[in-house]
């Protein structure tokens, strides 16, 4: 039996007695004195309830504890208020005597919209299941009141912690744990706090209590420390490399700052706390302890001094030894030992392992105390998926796999704050046949939830920034095996993955777990002895008294998990465990690098393509179509994504085939600046006796003349084309009502005959500067692979093409018989032409002869004749030596923007 009781502490509600038998309940801390005559029905003869506060301020915080306002009936509740946010706690326990052999505490933290006054966005118009955050929100409140339970009292215990009011300022989740304490406190649940919870950030250098939202965007350090007055219970981090040395002098300044809460706690208790009561604690008797012992210690102690056990066989002759102590007893009939059993076991088992370890110093599996399991590493396990990696460490073994996604494709968070999306998630699973068990796979786990999350925090700090790395990243982790510390094995495997997928790390990050085994004195709850394990297994994790994760780089730590069962543990014994930690760290990141080392080159058919496009509004909204119906359609025939965004089109791809294929449908929707050289893919709408009139690029027509068909003569247009067909055709200009002329034969071969005939009207394809192009070689990683801005400046622009002669659409009717007649012998014409070059008529493709007028870093100023300069830009290969006075064979291949030619060398 437990009885602890505060005879000082008065009852939450105080009644004021009064002779009237009408009774009216409101809320005032003191009595006011009202005139008997008067129509307010708060007369004289009116209960009032009275509520209690606690005022009290920490990192330039004023913090408030409230109760008796609200929520009165809960077996303890407490409003904590810090600025304009407020959180309400409350807690329950059972009736009656408790039937189980565990302690049943349930945690549930709640975000619902109107706490800052907005309505769900979901069909019903209400809050659904709880959220990723909720549940991680549920954890932290969890982990450091659980070791506080009197050991045997196992009353099924209900906390619910619900956001009342938030500013955005301030992260509920410290306030919620902090009010859970006073809740505990003034309830009648035995429990051995109160507790304290502080946030600490850092920025530039300096340490901050409290930040706030805007401030821990700024920090390179998110801890979340819980302390009673003199020993930790939970330490929870997310850092970008922060060096351990750093790490420990945070942890003595959150020590102090998290006791201040201490105080006020105490303070409400004693004003409005209840009793503690009763409560039936589920022991074993000594007696019986000992006959278990007795029994079952000998053959254990002979299963752990044989190291060649693995975890199952290890199970099964534990599980022998239970069932033949289980035989003893029901031939004794003892039904109090057979009623405990399988604790009893459980616990002769924990004292021969930690009795072994304390004073042998040797393990489970015959491990030295800072020695790491046997490590296999492989990445590209899966070469199909755009990055994967399999990791092991002993009987541990995770799958992790990468899937790279559109900027739109991020998740969406709904809490009320932080970022309202999510661009880098990790997704934990952990199935049952991991441990060889039967079992069902539901909706989100707690437990899945919380070890995804702490990977992702680890990996988080070494991604490239979003302006560099523009993608949606999963990383998918399946544990495969299971001994012991799943959740960093998840982030070595995945920072494997991404490497492998060609995403470009600042560096490796690897995790491991410490552990601990401690002898504590009885009487004064001292800690007399203890031992510190690197890379602990499941039993060990099972019967010790630590689980402390830490994942990070060379450089320094990225994030933090420690979970206790004991108490509390002393402050200097968790920075103690700093140090081993680093140096498996540092052995596991040596197996790590041997087996990749730096971001792969994605060159293979199944790499991820990402490109940019600008568009205008308007044209987006025409690629989208009535409610996405364009789009969708595009992302159904292809396979790829497509996010749109305030002028900016971004299309990702699985390889690019795929993104080709998109282009192609983008171009012909919406289409892109038309250019001269430019190749575009058209269909026939219409057929003339002169011609064909395509539509391309989105809508547009275009003309194209009987002359354009072939190399060779047409005489009618039906021979070479009908309406429907699809065509390349490549721009060679405008007339000067705005009609665009294309040609097919620029697209054809050269026939043989006429490889001579160099100066006819050639029309050589110009890079077009607005196409999206994706680089497979200039870059090793598939996030350079994105498409520059398109800008202003075009080299072959229509608006620049004055320079070029081109017939007007009714020339060419007028002309269009003698076109097929005359079309050899304007070639030749031109060919043999000795005309003075000029503006008006020189034409691409025309073979002149031009003198080197200067010679300049990235080529030539050529002396055209005529008063006309052209130039010739170097090519990457170009070894030629050039004098000033020299006379050249040019081609005219182009203009620039500002109408000066651009020549090749005729003999290239």
């Amino acid at each position: 039996m437990l009885n602890r009781t505060k005879s000082t502490l008065p009852s939450i509600l105080t009644w004021r007695q009064f002779n009237s038998r009408k009774i009216r309940a409101g809320f005032a801390t003191t009595s006011v004195e009202r005139d008997p005559s008067s129509r307010d029905p708060f007369g004289p003869n009116t209960k009032v309830l009275e509520s209690f506060k606690e005022e009290f301020e920490i990192g330039s915080k004023l913090i408030t504890l409230e109760t008796g306002k609200i929520a009165r009936f809960a077996n303890g509740a407490v409003v904590l208020g810090m600025e304009d946010t407020k959180v309400l706690s409350t807690v329950a326990s059972s009736k009656g005597d408790a039937i189980k052999d565990f302690l049943p505490l349930t945690v549930d933290y709640q975000e619902k919209h109107f706490a800052q006054g907005v309505i769900p966005n979901t069909y019903m118009r209400r809050e659904g299941a709880p959220k990723e955050r909720e549940l991680l929100c549920g954890r932290l409140i969890d982990r450091p009141i659980r070791p506080l339970f009197p050991v045997g009292f196992y009353h099924e215990v209900q906390v619910t912690s619900s956001v009342l009011s938030s500013d955005g300022k301030q992260d509920p989740d410290v306030m919620a744990a902090n009010a859970t304490s006073a809740a505990l406190m003034l309830s009648d649940i035995p429990w051995g706090g109160p507790i304290g919870v502080i946030r600490i950030g850092r920025i530039c250098g300096q340490f901050i209590v409290n930040p706030s939202m805007d401030e821990l965007s700024l920090s390179d350090l998110n801890l979340v420390y819980a302390c009673t007055r003199d020993k930790t219970l939970m330490i929870d981090v997310q850092a970008r490399e922060i060096t351990e040395k750093d790490l420990e002098a945070a942890f003595r300044l959150a020590h102090p700052e998290a006791i201040k809460y201490l105080d006020p706690q105490i303070r409400l208790a004693a004003k409005a706390g209840k009793q503690k009561k009763e409560y039936k604690l589920s022991m074993v008797s000594e007696q019986t302890m000992e006959k278990v012992r007795n029994l079952a210690k000998e053959p254990i102690q002979a299963i752990f001094s044989d190291p060649s056990y693995g975890k199952f066989e290890r199970g099964e002759a534990l599980e022998k030894i239970g069932q033949d102590v289980k035989q003893v007893l029901e031939e004794e009939c003892d039904e109090e030992g057979l009623k405990g059993l399988s604790k009893t076991v459980d616990t002769v088992r924990k004292e021969v392992v930690r009795r072994r370890i304390l004073a042998e110093g040797i393990r489970l599996d015959g491990r030295q105390l800072d020695e790491v399991r046997p490590l296999f590493c492989e990445a590209g396990y899966l070469p199909v998926l755009h990055g994967s990696a399999l990791f092991s460490r002993g009987d541990t073994q995770v799958l992790c796999t990468i899937t790279l996604g559109a900027p739109g494709e991020a998740q969406r968070l709904e809490s009320l704050v932080g970022p309202p999306t999510k661009r880098f998630m990790l997704h934990y699973s952990f199935p049952p046949f991991c441990i060889n068990e039967v079992g069902k796979r539901g909706g989100l786990n707690r437990r899945e939830v919380g070890h995804g999350t702490l990977a992702e925090k680890a990996l988080l700090g070494v991604l490239p920034p979003e302006d560099d790395f523009p993608y949606t990243v999963r990383i998918n982790s399946e544990v495969m095996a299971s001994d012991g510390s799943t959740s960093m094995a998840t982030v070595c495997g995945g920072s494997m993955a991404l490497m492998d997928a060609g995403i470009p790390l600042k560096e490796h990050v690897a995790g491991l777990s410490v552990g601990l085994v401690s002898e504590v004195d009885t009487i004064t709850g001292e800690m007399k002895d203890y031992r510190i394990l690197t890379d602990i297994l499941g039993l060990e994790d099972h019967l010790g008294d630590m689980d402390f994760k830490i994942a990070g780089t060379r450089n320094g730590i990225t994030a933090i998990q420690l979970d206790i069962k004991p108490a509390g543990i002393p402050l200097d014994i968790i920075c103690e465990c700093l140090e081993p930690a680093l140096k498996g760290r540092l052995q596991i990141l040596d197996h790590m690098e041997r087996e990749i080392n730096e971001p792969r080159a994605q060159h293979g058919r199944y790499s991820p393509r990402l490109v940019t496009l600008k568009y205008s509004n308007d044209v987006l909204r025409h690629l989208i179509g009535p409610l996405g119906v364009l789009k969708r359609k595009i992302e159904e025939e292809t396979g790829a994504r497509m996010s749109v965004s305030d002028g900016t089109l971004t299309v990702i791809a699985k390889n690019q085939q795929v993104m080709e294929k998109v282009q192609e449908k983008i171009d012909f929707i919406v289409g892109r600046e038309i250019e001269v050289g430019g190749i575009y893919k058209g269909i026939v709408t219409s057929i003339k006796e002169y011609g064909a009139f395509v539509e391309f690029n989105g809508g547009q027509q275009g003309l194209l003349h009987i002359s354009e068909l072939s190399h060779e003569p047409v005489l009618r247009v039906s021979d070479v084309v009908s309406v429907g067909q699809q065509l390349s055709l490549t721009c060679i200009g405008q007339d000067v009502r705005g009609n665009i002329k294309l040609s097919l034969k620029a697209t054809l071969p050269m026939p043989r005959s006429h490889e001579d005939d160099l100066v006819t009207e050639s029309a050589t394809p110009v890079l077009n500067a607005s196409e999206p192009v994706v680089d497979d070689t200039s870059n090793s990683t598939p996030v350079e692979d994105r498409q520059e801005k398109q800008t202003s400046s075009k080299t072959n622009s229509l608006s620049t093409s004055a320079a070029f002669l081109i017939r007007s659409a009714s020339e060419c009717d007028e002309k269009e018989k003698d076109v097929v007649q005359d079309h050899g012998d304007l070639k030749n014409k031109e060919a043999t032409s000795v005309a003075p070059i000029s503006a008006k008529n020189l034409k691409l493709g025309m073979i002149v002869t031009a003198k080197v007028h200067q010679i300049r870093a990235r080529g030539l100023v050529l002396d055209l004749g005529g008063g006309i300069r052209g130039m010739y830009r170097f090519e990457d290969d170009n070894e030629r030596e050039f004098e000033v006075g020299e006379m050249l064979q040019v081609k005219c291949s182009s203009f620039s923007s500002k109408g000066v030619p651009v020549m090749t060398l005729a003999e290239d």
